[in-house]
């Protein structure tokens, strides 16, 4: 689905607005945003189509409700497409000839997703050079009222690896600080502040693609944790069921897709400057500090753009909804590492790097701190700062019932652990230096006699069964 289809289909299904009152970029639309998003009534996707000095409308809060998500996705359940995501990059060991053939099949089936470059693209219908290239002809938002600037907060970045060439698409927001240059806000742990380092051991510039706007899919992909290796745009085509099409860019040796509403073409060197501050999803302003400088050589264009935003701010927002599929999506992933999780939730207000609560089956002592250093050992989950594992017969998804289990089943002296000197996430304030600080673990399951537990533990209060099938056969004759 393009993202004009998606946009007609969401206004189809009233889950989109268009806006033909005169708005500012500039700290209006955010506002509303906001509020939409907090609000039940008013939370749709909108495109603002009369924005204040500017021929370019701008589509903000497309993905931000799970039925749009579903809509992005063409999917009910992302369990399911995690499922299918599992099959597609779990390790085959083949021991037999039949085996070896269902490898071989899942290498076919691999290959029907690779990128295909093409000669033309619709990103092309325009091109902008050298001193024609001006970034303020394009509606970009400013947020809040002590953000630095302006800030491109929708952009799929596209480098690759200097030393293998392996290509990498992720998001990091962008403060525009002039007609042709910009912050490039990827923190370190992100692929692309390491192939920018690279880069400088090598003595080289790394050239850099960013695009705004394309298919919902190939967009979504850039925000996905990937595992080590994963090219985002192959798993957009997984997604989409057929390969993106790429075009290779005017200026650098780069492919960005050939649907794509705007594309920024580009470097960056040495040279860094102060970005920031800017209004982050954690709901707080993040820090001033130097990041690389974007200087952009081409700017290619559809005729008619569509400029795509996202505005961020104290949660729930459109990265919140977000935030919770990758959740669904990548835990059939989790599972297959470690088996005896049962679920886990990553609540919205924990801005999703401060806190995991997962549900396991416990079957020997000490099962749930050897969980909690098993998912610190896994990818980006290493950068979360709070584990709290319960049992799994407590549902994770209900915070009620984790709360319960949190406050009757936690001694803090033998359950709690804390981890000093770790990594934590860039956007984590609290912490007592940049990207390092401590971690907490809470085990909240119920302790056995294995664990020195003497006591007995009490049963949880609960009807017979013959009683709950009783009350379930009667249910609505009571209320007759």
């Amino acid at each position: 689905m393009e993202l004009r289809e998606y946009i007609e289909e969401l206004e189809r299904r009233n889950l989109l607005k268009r806006v033909k009152t005169k708005v500012s970029a500039v700290y209006e639309i955010a506002e509303i945003v906001n509020r939409a998003c907090k609000s039940k009534e008013y939370n749709y996707a909108f495109l603002f189509e009369n924005v204040d000095n500017y021929d370019i409308p701008v589509a903000v809060n497309l993905f931000g409700s799970f039925e749009r998500l579903k809509i992005a996705f063409g999917v009910e359940n992302f369990e399911d497409l995690g499922n299918e995501l599992l099959e597609i990059i779990k390790p085959d060991l083949p021991v037999s000839f039949i085996e070896k053939i269902k490898s071989l099949s899942k290498l076919k089936k691999l290959r029907d997703f690779i990128p295909k470059i093409v000669k033309r693209g619709v990103c092309k219908e325009i091109v902008y050079e050298g001193d024609e290239v001006d970034l303020g002809r394009y509606p970009i938002l400013k947020l809040w009222p002590k953000d630095a600037g302006r800030f491109i907060t929708f952009p799929m970045v596209i480098t690759k690896d200097p030393e293998t060439e392996e290509r990498n698409v992720g998001m990091y927001r962008m403060q525009v600080l002039d007609k042709n240059k910009t912050c490039m806000h990827w923190q370190i742990h992100k692929h692309g502040a390491l192939h920018y380092k690279k880069a400088l051991e090598l003595g080289r510039e790394l050239e850099v693609a960013v695009v705004i706007g394309s298919d919902p899919i190939t967009m979504l992909s850039a925000i996905l944790p990937l595992p080590e290796g994963f090219d985002e745009l192959s798993f957009a085509g997984f997604l989409r069921k057929e390969p993106v099409k790429l075009v290779r860019c005017e200026t650098i040796d780069l492919e960005v897709p050939a649907n794509a509403e705007i594309v920024l073409e580009g470097y960056v060197d040495e040279e860094k400057t102060l970005e920031g501050p800017f209004g982050d999803h954690t709901g707080y302003y993040s820090h001033v500090e130097p990041y690389p400088v974007f200087k952009i050589k081409c700017i290619t264009q559809r005729e008619k753009p569509i400029y795509v935003a996202s505005v961020t701010g104290k949660p729930p927002m459109e990265d919140a909804y977000i935030g919770k599929i990758i959740e669904r999506l990548f835990l059939p992933i989790i599972k297959m590492q470690i088996p005896e999780i049962v679920d886990i939730n990553i609540p919205i207000e924990s801005v999703f790097h401060n806190l995991i609560i997962v549900s396991i089956k416990k079957r020997y002592p000490g099962h749930a701190k050897k969980v909690m250093f098993s998912l610190w050992g896994l990818g980006i989950m290493s950068l979360t700062k709070a584990i709290v594992v319960v049992d799994h017969t407590v549902d994770v998804q209900n915070l009620s019932e984790v709360l319960w289990a949190v406050s009757t089943r936690v001694d803090p002296a033998r359950d709690i652990i804390i981890i000093p000197n770790t990594p934590t996430d860039n956007l984590d304030h609290a912490s007592q230096l940049l990207n390092l600080g401590s971690k907490i673990g809470i085990d909240a399951t119920i302790k056995t006699k294995e664990e020195g537990f003497e006591r007995e533990f009490p049963e949880e209060v609960e009807a017979s069964e013959d009683i709950k099938k009783l009350v379930d056969k009667k249910w609505e004759e009571y209320f007759a």
